[in-house]
């Protein structure tokens, strides 16, 4: 009979815990009957609940995925802070190709008269007076897309600088120091001033600097220095 009983502990102890334990030793050693130990048996599988419910499953769940997705984004900010700053992708500064007095200023498609053809005409960029063979530099960084002799224009430099900005740089002399698919940097030399464009040639020597900006002819100066018509 005693074993028989041991026995019923024993599952009884794997399948409910620390309460039928404490309830089985109770009554054993108080000489209960087995109708008494069946009655303490079903009072403690009332007083103790393993169950737990649905929505305390998922809260358990959803803070785990938190504490999981703000560990990975602290990794991710880390990472993304320590990796090297890419030089390019600073703007760089607008600096005049030339330096030196306006000779004729954009006109903003207004008429002017031309010394050169002695009619009236608009005049897309600026005429920068400078001396022959004097530096001519890169407004700003971008890529060389075109280099010839142009039969008005003389030697000419087309360079794009991005965000739909076109640069001209007109009248150059032959000593043109870059090439199509080159890429520049601001202020970087790319050639010299000459008097090859015959359009311009009653100006004397001077850089024709024209920018188009999506397409459209924009001052040159306003551009490279908001401040300065004001």
């Amino acid at each position: 009979m005693r074993s028989i009983k041991d026995s019923k502990i024993a599952k009884l102890i794997g399948g409910k815990g620390a309460y039928i334990t404490l309830a089985a030793v109770v009554l054993a050693a108080g000489g209960a009957g087995a109708a008494a130990y069946g009655k303490a048996v079903k009072n403690a599988e009332k007083s103790f609940d393993y169950s737990f419910s649905q929505s305390g499953l998922s809260s358990l769940s959803d803070s785990a995925a938190q504490a999981d997705n703000k560990q990975s984004g602290v990794a991710k900010d880390s990472s993304s802070s320590s990796r090297a700053e890419d030089p390019d992708e600073k703007t760089q500064p607008n600096v005049m190709p030339v330096n030196g007095d306006i000779l004729e200023p954009f006109s903003g498609g207004e008429l002017v008269k031309s010394e050169t053809l002695n009619v009236w005409k608009t005049h897309d960029g600026v005429d920068i007076s400078a001396e022959a063979g004097t530096p001519v530099k890169a407004m700003n960084k971008g890529e060389v897309t075109q280099v010839e002799k142009d039969t008005l224009w003389g030697y000419t430099v087309i360079i794009d600088h991005g965000s739909g900005v076109m640069g001209y740089y007109y009248n150059l002399s032959s000593a043109v120091s870059v090439k199509e698919g080159d890429k520049v940097q601001s202020g970087q030399v790319i050639g010299a001033v000459g008097e090859t464009a015959e359009i311009e040639a009653a100006s004397g020597p001077h850089l024709h600097f024209g920018l188009k900006k999506n397409g459209e002819w924009i001052d040159p100066v306003s551009f490279i220095d908001p401040y300065a018509n004001k």
